[in-house]
């Protein structure tokens, strides 16, 4: 069998890797990507609408991918809060706070097809679709991979795209499981999780809306789930609606003008009458939470190392955060003198960067989600009183800025304003 050394290889050719990999280039160090999804890669067909915050923005541009989007993101210039059946509403502006815009929305499947080009630019990275499992035993100083590749992309040693003889052994310093809310290299390497079942679906679609106000984004939290409007170019709207899972089949059902009519129940009038409404995507919503970052010369990002709930548009800004922060930690490492790429001091290294971040953010989300699915006449008071403190109060309401727009705890050095 055919083995390659590597300083790191990311397994995984989600939008976290892919960002992984663009921020990695500049090291000089050797590192490889396995697409662990098998066959060929889809990230340009997501149909998900992304909310990019502020600091996800600085680190895209930066590493080169933002030019490459086939649209230009959309900025979000203003928040609107609020509960149905609550009493106010929480509205910032992003020039309140000093800003243009509080972050942008591009379509998941732009910023994949962006990623994909940006890693097939890169010089040294050896980039592969295929899958890729831990080896039985153990090699010290090294962990394996036994990689099987469909092909090999233009950015790898073999840049005619043939296919590499199969399978192969790849060693690495470090590997980055970036393989997804299920990872099998996650379980594989005995790491468990902590898992809630919200009980609720998240349908996708874009609508237009008659007068939604521009550069909004919109809210609307529920029993069932965050209601959602998100600005877009062209006019429309990323449209978000949290159901019941009993109800999702019959949801999904519906035909454009029985699913709009749900949707401005739900939604209400604040952005004026649903006009139009595109297809449909559907997608589970549950919490799952690793509970530990790193394992033997591993380390988990992304949905690896923990899948969230919606509310907040937190999800993927919360993995690249995972991801910028393994590149600084490697990049202090290396200044110490510390070229092991998998040694024990990066991995601790790793884990206290995202110590602060991941909690704030997983108990944010969790929270969130939990206290707003509540409707005693209780938790309806508290939520209200809550709106109006945050209005009132411009230390809660720069705090709640803060983190929409991706500045908690240790931001790594690509995300900041002043990188």
């Amino acid at each position: 069998m055919e083995t390659r050394d590597f300083d790191v290889v990311v397994v995984g050719g989600g939008l976290v890797g892919f960002s992984l990999a663009c921020a990695l280039a500049p090291l000089g160090l050797s590192v490889g990507l396995v697409d662990a999804g098998g066959g060929p890669v889809r990230l340009d067909a997501d149909p998900r609408k992304l909310a990019l915050a502020a600091a996800s923005l600085n680190a895209l541009g930066r590493l080169g991918v933002l030019p490459r989007l086939a649209t230009p993101p959309t900025p979000i210039e203003r928040l609107h809060v609020s509960r149905e059946g609550d009493f106010g509403a929480l509205e910032v502006s992003a020039r309140d706070a000093g800003r243009e815009a509080f972050g942008s929305v591009v379509l998941a499947g732009d910023l994949g097809a962006a990623l994909q080009q940006a890693v097939e630019a890169l010089p040294g990275v050896m980039s592969v679709r295929g899958t890729a499992t831990l080896a039985e035993g153990t090699a010290q100083g090294w962990r394996a991979l036994d990689v099987i590749a469909s092909d090999v992309r233009a950015s790898a040693e073999s840049s005619d795209g043939a296919a590499l003889p199969s399978p192969q052994r790849w060693r690495a310093r470090l590997v980055v499981a970036a393989d997804g809310t299920a990872s099998p290299l996650r379980r594989a390497a005995g790491i468990g999780v902590d898992t809630h079942d919200y009980g609720q679906t998240l349908v996708v679609t874009s609508v237009r809306m008659a007068a939604a106000a521009p550069g909004t984004a919109y809210e609307r939290l529920t029993a069932t789930g965050p209601c959602a409007l998100l600005p877009m170019a062209g006019g429309r709207h990323g449209a978000l609606l949290g159901v019941a899972r009993d109800d999702a089949d019959a949801v999904m059902a519906l035909d454009d003008r029985a699913y709009a009519e749900l949707f401005q129940r739900r939604f209400g009038w604040r952005a004026g009458a649903v006009r139009e409404v595109g297809s449909r995507s559907a997608w589970p919503l549950q919490r799952v939470v690793a509970t530990s970052l790193v394992a033997e010369r591993m380390v988990l990002v992304g949905n690896a190392a923990q899948t969230i709930h919606p509310i907040g548009a937190q999800g993927f800004n919360l993995g690249l955060r995972d991801a910028l922060s393994l590149v600084d930690a490697l990049v202090e490492r290396r200044a110490a003198g510390e070229a092991d790429a998998g040694a024990e001091a990066l991995l601790s290294n790793y884990v206290e960067r995202r110590r602060v971040d991941r909690a704030e953010t997983l108990a944010f989300s969790d929270g969130l989600a939990r206290i707003t699915a509540g409707d005693s006449p209780l938790h309806r008071l508290g939520r209200s009183l809550g709106f109006a403190a945050m209005t009132l109060d411009a230390g809660l309401r720069a705090g709640f800025i803060a983190g929409a727009m991706g500045f908690r705890g240790r931001v790594p050095n690509l995300a900041r304003d002043d990188a």
